[in-house]
Order: structure tokens, then C-alpha cells, then sequence
């Protein structure tokens, strides 16, 4: 199972000073640029973990605002140092990196920066004596300048962009790790790399190099070069065969990105495995196999599977000294094969293999990424996943790291759907089902696509509602609340939103469900339930709207305010007339309208003739069981609460309508079972000590007595809220009728036996 341990404390407190800068760490100058308390010295360990974890809040974490003066907090060694720092996307501009140019880095990781420019190039200079580690991956303007700086620039002479020619890592005498992946065509990468001395470890991913044999300069240093998506040919074969030091070989390629003319032989490889003799990790995915490369199929069928390089079923690597520690076969016929020399695999074959797949390609590789992420989704869908745990981790990384891939949020959603079934839930840690909701969360924000909505709504359809959301109870029904405002919406997705809606409504306390009624709850069921009005359809959204206009109103007289007002009785009248016979549909509309008599000043708004000639006309009703009827007997017990001189109507009369009360109340089977949940029973026991209304007070003592009767779990709720000596005191009235006395008596007996039951009689 997964660890519901807390997180370190380094960790806690990073973010808790990240999310409250200005009442930690620093202070507001001019009351609005950021400036560090002048008493503060900051270590590196700490600093890198606070701009990482700042980077990763902000690409992540929707509520979380960047602040433009944020890397001007890390300007000064002398109090905030940093050493090693990992940034990505857009946030990162050219003045972030000069307001950090006075540190010494010994690892910058640029990653996909598509608005950092030749300028920072030039800020680069400036950490030359101490830089080891460097990735520009994905910095696709790094080396494009204004071609005239300083110039006029207007819609029509925009500023021209132009390559710069003259970078060199010159003065960078202490790098060893650099990653150039997705460089910009044209710049010279022989002249660019030529300075440096000694490179341990090299990235050209997505260059198209014709000549590679400046690599031979460092054939006693390099230990890992990636050539992936590199067009090769048989010179660049011969010179990677020159590299003897490597232990990290990437020729991979992506086989739907564009066409090449390498295939991968049998002499290739046997070139690699002779005088590569230092390898530990291979990768050949996506390579077709232009000869036979196999064992024959009786090899194949002798015996368990091996990894011992005598028995690969790959023939080349038989000569291999020991297995590799990797081997990247994704989308190649060889990851089918029994015998693979290898500790961790790439492929489609396993379950593991395509874990391992997206475990390494997820950070540089989105294209192949997704396609491994539908693998895992086959497996989800068809089968049971075993390394759900480690699956659900992947997937959430990979969510996170692309949140703007459209493929990735695709099947990444959908996997997510099934890797949270209840079958999964029981190993799932709080903190990990957490994880699932906000990267959900961040996907239905970034990316607004019907697929990518309907599967991360259905996603959240595998949680406990509101329970298990409730930590971004705000944040999730705007999200909603936003899926379900446009009026041509995806019928699917509306469904299962105003379902989401009416669950996160149900069961929480009055000020949450205060909150959403002013985010637009209200009047956004209201718009729906009008669209189906129009379209005469009475469906799963209908009802579901009613239902939950119901269990935002429970005990909100604002919201119940907001329904009158935004003409929710008219569309009241409207459905009942539309829709006479959908017995569902009138049982939420009659307990919504229950709710908003129960608030004395909106009375006065339901006293017209046409309401109370319908809710008495409902009296009668035999729709879901006395649910209907139930409901309008409470609607207008409420209404007579107010007594005779609050009936401002001549038709119906106020006996006349109180002779229909007693009837239905008299044809109620006291057994019935309920489809309601009460979470309090305060607005019926306000009629109990009350003798204007003898009805109302028969009606709320009924009401007890089925729901006691029936369900035990009722019982202690009553005798916490005082209804008991209510009952007591009101058997006691002589305005009470008999029959409602004597229903009285029965709940206290049935209330008294309860407690004699649950009575802890231990010593």
C-alpha cells in the first residue's frame, strides 16, 4: 500500500514559506516588489529547493501565481546561494537567468524555455568557471536575436529574429554534461562543442547532423550519448563504434515522425556489442529491422525466459560480457521476443516493459510517452493492472510534465480512469488519491477538450464525493460550474458534471454550499434545466439539476433567495405541466420547494393562488411512493405556520386546504421507506410547539414518526436536537388533536427503547 506518511519536513516547509513569501522570507518594497529580509542567509541546499519547488508549484499548480521579481530574491550569493536548479516552460525569461548570473551554478537544467533568447546566452558566459551540468532541451530560441536591437517595431515592421552564429562554449572548462536536444537548425554544433575539453555525457536529440566525427575528440571521456531521432548512416555507425568509453548509447528513434532511410542490421549491432565493450544501456526503439536479428522459434519456446546473454533470443547480443542494466525496444518486433539480455526492458509486450517505457521517456519524449501511456491503458481497460501503484505514479508525472500535450492528457485521463476503480482503492493512499484529484484539476484547466473533459470528470466519479475533494472543494465546482455554462456542451460530459454538482452539494455544511451558490450554482442549474425545457426533454440532466437546486437550498436561505429570483418557480410550473408524469422529477422539485418555504421571509413570495392550488392539487399525488405528496403537505405545513391573517388569497381557502392536509396525511402508510436524508431535524420541530396550526404540528410529528420508526440511526438525532421534551411539552397542549399526541407518545417510546438498547451496560 501506498505511505500516508507526512511529507519531510524540508519539504512542508519549502512550500509553506513558497506560498507565503511576503510573511517569511521577504518583504514588499513600495508595496509591490518583492525584497529579502536583510537578516536572511540561505544555504544552497535550501535555495535550489526553494526555486525547483517554486518552478514545479508554478507549472502545476493553478492557484499558485508566478511573481516576476521572484529570482531577483536569489541575486545575491552572499545571502541566498544557489548550485543546482531544474527550469522549465515559459515562466523562465531572459531577466530571470541575468538576476541569477552572479551565482556560481555547478548544474542548470533549461528545459523547453521557448522565451529565453540569445541573451541569455550571453548570461550563460557568466556561469562558464563553474557550470558541469547544462540542458538547453527544448530552448528553441536560445540562439535567435533582434536583428537590429533598439529599433523601431511595428505591426508592420516587426522586429526580424536572426541566428546567432558566433556561441561557442569557449571558457566552459569544468562541463561535462550537456544536453542540446531540439537545438534550432542551423547553428553549427561541431564549432559550438568544439571548446570544451572533456564531455563525459552528450544529448543531440532531434538534430540532423551529416558528419558526426568531431564526436572522436572525446572518445576517451564520453560515457553517454543520445542520438535519438538522428537519420543515421553507416559513417555515423563507424564513428559511434570509436567511442569506446561509452556505457550509455540512445539511437532511438520516433517511428511516426518522419521518414528514414537507416535500418537497423545485424552488423550494426554486432559492431556496437564488439567495441562498445563498456555499454550497460542500449536503446533501439522504434529501429525496423532490415535482416533477421532473431533465434528461431523452437529457441524460443525451450524453456523459461532468460536474461543470460548466451540464450538471447537476440543473436547479436549473445556476445554481450553480462546482461544490460537497460535495453529501449519500444515499437520494435524484438521486445516480443522470450530471452532479452536485460535488467529493464522497453516494450509493449508486458506490463512491465511498457511501464518501464514511459518511466524513461516521459521528461524529452511526449510523442513516445503517450503512445506508452495507451499501451498501459489497454492493459487497465482488459486486464488487471499489477503494478497499479507504480502505474498511477507514472501516469500522474507524465500528466504533470505535459499538461499541455493533447495526447498525453488524453490517454493519460483516461488511464487514470481505470486505475482508480475500486478494485485499485484500498492500496491508494490519501496523499496519492490526492495527487489523482489535482493533476484531474489541472487538466480540465489547461487543456479544454471534450475527450479530455468527459475523462477526467468520470475520473472524479471514482472518488467519495465531496469527501475525498473537499481539499479543493472551490477549485472543482468552478471547474464544473465552467464545463456546464456554455449551452452546446457534449450531452455526456453535462451529465456527468451536474451528477459531480449535485454529489458535492450533498452532505456538507451550510457554508460551503453558501460559497458555491455565489460562484453561480444557482442560476447555472436554472440555465439547464431551461435548455431542457425548450428541447421538451425531460432526461438525467433534468432531474439531476432539480435534485441538486434541492441540496444546495437545504438550510441556505440565500440560496433558496437566489432560486426565487432567478425564476425558479416559473420553471417550477413549467416542468409540472411539461412533464406530468415523471415522478422523480416532481419529488426533487417539491423537496427544493420545501426548502424555500422553510424560510419565513420567502413565504410571502409562494402565497399566490396558482402555487397553493398546486401544491395543494399535489396533495394528492401517488407519484414515488408519498414522496410527492409528502413534500407538498411540508411545503404548505410551513405556510400555515404563518397563520390565518398571512393567507393573502380568496381561492383556494386556507380550510379548504387544510381539510386536503389532514386527508393525505391520514392515507400515508407510517412504514413507508424513505428516499430522503435529513441531516436535522430543526425545521420540523419548529411546528411541534406551536398550536396556530394543528395541521403543520401533525404533519412534523408524522414526519418523526416514520423516520424513527423506520430508521433507527434517526433516533439519536432527534434526542441530540431536543425533540423529545418538544414532544413531551406539546401532549401536554390542548391544542393538539389526539391522533397527534398519541403519534407523539410513539416516538418517545420508540426513541426511549432505542436508547435502553444502545445503553452500554459494561463495567
Amino acid at each position: 500500500m501506498a505511505s500516508d506518511s507526512p511529507d519531510p519536513l524540508m519539504t512542508l516547509c519549502t512550500d509553506y514559506c513558497l506560498y507565503n513569501l511576503e510573511g517569511t522570507l521577504c518583504y514588499l518594497l513600495d508595496n509591490e516588489t518583492l525584497r529579502l529580509h536583510p537578516d536572511i542567509f540561505l544555504p544552497s541546499e535550501i535555495c535550489d529547493r526553494l526555486v525547483n519547488e517554486y518552478v514545479e508549484l508554478v507549472n502545476a499548480d493553478t492557484i499558485f501565481e508566478h511573481n516576476e521579481n521572484f529570482f531577483t530574491l536569489f541575486s545575491e550569493p552572499r545571502s541566498t546561494r544557489l548550485a543546482r536548479i531544474h527550469l522549465r516552460e515559459d515562466i523562465v525569461q531572459d531577466q530571470d537567468l541575468e538576476a541569477i548570473r552572479k551565482q556560481d551554478l555547478v548544474e542548470l537544467f533549461l528545459t523547453n524555455c521557448e522565451k529565453l533568447t540569445a541573451k541569455s546566452l550571453q548570461t550563460l558566459g557568466s556561469f562558464s568557471p563553474t557550470l558541469v551540468s547544462l540542458s538547453l532541451f527544448g530552448c528553441t530560441n536560445i540562439f535567435y536575436e533582434e536583428e537590429n536591437p533598439g529599433g523601431c517595431e511595428d505591426d508592420l515592421n516587426p522586429t526580424r529574429q536572426v541566428l546567432v552564429k558566433d556561441f561557442t562554449f569557449e571558457g566552459f572548462s569544468r562541463l561535462r554534461f550537456l544536453n542540446l536536444g531540439q537545438m534550432t537548425k542551423g547553428v553549427n554544433v561541431e564549432s559550438l562543442l568544439r571548446p570544451l575539453a572533456s564531455l563525459t555525457a552528450l544529448d543531440l536529440s532531434g538534430i540532423q547532423l551529416n558528419d558526426i566525427i568531431f564526436l572522436t575528440q572525446w572518445k576517451d571521456s564520453l560515457a553517454s550519448l543520445v542520438l535519438y531521432n538522428m537519420d543515421l548512416c553507416e559513417e555515423h555507425v563507424q564513428v559511434i563504434a570509436q567511442l569506446r568509453k561509452l556505457r550509455h548509447l540512445d539511437i532511438s528513434r520516433d517511428r511516426l515522425s518522419s521518414y528514414y532511410k537507416f535500418k537497423l542490421t545485424q552488423w550494426v549491432l554486432n559492431l556496437f556489442v564488439e567495441n562498445l565493450v563498456n555499454l550497460t544501456s542500449l536503446d533501439i526503439s522504434g529501429h525496423i529491422m532490415l535482416e533477421n536479428c532473431c533465434s528461431s522459434s523452437e529457441d524460443e519456446k525451450v524453456g523459461q525466459t532468460s536474461i543470460s546473454p548466451e540464450m538471447s533470443s537476440i543473436t547479436p547480443l549473445r556476445n554481450l560480457k553480462q546482461p544490460l542494466q537497460f535495453l529501449g525496444l519500444f515499437e520494435t518486433t524484438l521486445c516480443h521476443l522470450s530471452h532479452i539480455p536485460a535488467y529493464k526492458v522497453t516494450g509493449a509486450k508486458s506490463e512491465e516493459q511498457v511501464l518501464n517505457a514511459i518511466e524513461a521517456y516521459t521528461e524529452h519524449r511526449p510523442e513516445i510517452t503517450s503512445r506508452a501511456i495507451n499501451n498501459l491503458f489497454d492493459i487497465t481497460r482488459i486486464e488487471h493492472c499489477n503494478q497499479h501503484l507504480r502505474a498511477l505514479k507514472l501516469v500522474i508525472t507524465a500528466l504533470k510534465c505535459h499538461k499541455y500535450d493533447k495526447n498525453i492528457q488524453v490517454t493519460g485521463s483516461a488511464t487514470l480512469f481505470y486505475l482508480t476503480h475500486a478494485e485499485y482503492r484500498l492500496e491508494q493512499s490519501i496523499k496519492l488519491r490526492r495527487q489523482v484529484v489535482q493533476v484531474v484539476l489541472s487538466g480540465m484547466e489547461s487543456y479544454q477538450e471534450v475527450t479530455v473533459q468527459r475523462n477526467c470528470c468520470l475520473t472524479l466519479c471514482n472518488f467519495s464525493i465531496p469527501e475525498e475533494v473537499e481539499f479543493q472543494y472551490r477549485r472543482v465546482n468552478e471547474l464544473l460550474l465552467n464545463i456546464l455554462n456554455p449551452t452546446r456542451q457534449d450531452e455526456s460530459i453535462q451529465r456527468i458534471a451536474v451528477h459531480l454538482c449535485n454529489a458535492l452539494v450533498c452532505q456538507v455544511d451550510n457554508d460551503h454550499k453558501e460559497a458555491v451558490g455565489k460562484m453561480g450554482f444557482v442560476m447555472t442549474m436554472l440555465k439547464l434545466i431551461q435548455k431542457k425545457l425548450v428541447d421538451k426533454t425531460c432526461d438525467q440532466v433534468m432531474e439531476f439539476s432539480w435534485s441538486a437546486l434541492w441540496n444546495i437550498t437545504d438550510e441556505t436561505p440565500n440560496n433558496c433567495e437566489m432560486f426565487l429570483n432567478y425564476s425558479g418557480m416559473k420553471l417550477f410550473l413549467e416542468c409540472l405541466k411539461e412533464f406530468p408524469d415523471k415522478q422523480e422529477l416532481h419529488r426533487n422539485m417539491l423537496g427544493l420547494l420545501g426548502n424555500v418555504a422553510e424560510v419565513e421571509e420567502l413565504r410571502p413570495q409562494l402565497m399566490t393562488s396558482q402555487f397553493i392550488s398546486v401544491f395543494s392539487n399535489l396533495l394528492d399525488s401517488e407519484a414515488d411512493g408519498i414522496e410527492v405528496s409528502y413534500n407538498a403537505c411540508g411545503v404548505l405545513s410551513h405556510i400555515m405556520f404563518d397563520g390565518p391573517e398571512a393567507w393573502m388569497i380568496s381561492e383556494p381557502r386556507r380550510e379548504e386546504v387544510v381539510d386536503r392536509m389532514w386527508a393525505a396525511i391520514q392515507r400515508w402508510d407510517v412504514n413507508s421507506r424513505r428516499n430522503i436524508n435529513y441531516r436535522s431535524f430543526e425545521p420540523i420541530l419548529r411546528l411541534i410547539p406551536q398550536g396556530i396550526s394543528p395541521v403543520s404540528q401533525h404533519w412534523a410529528t408524522w414526519a418523526l414518526y416514520n423516520l424513527v420508526s423506520v430508521y433507527h440511526k434517526y433516533c439519536p438525532l432527534l434526542i441530540k436536537e431536543g425533540g423529545l421534551l418538544l414532544l413531551s411539552d406539546m401532549i401536554k397542549m390542548a391544542s393538539a388533536r389526539p391522533e397527534t399526541k398519541e403519534m407523539g407518545r410513539k416516538v418517545i417510546e420508540h426513541c426511549n427503547n432505542f436508547m435502553d438498547k444502545n445503553m452500554d451496560t459494561s463495567r
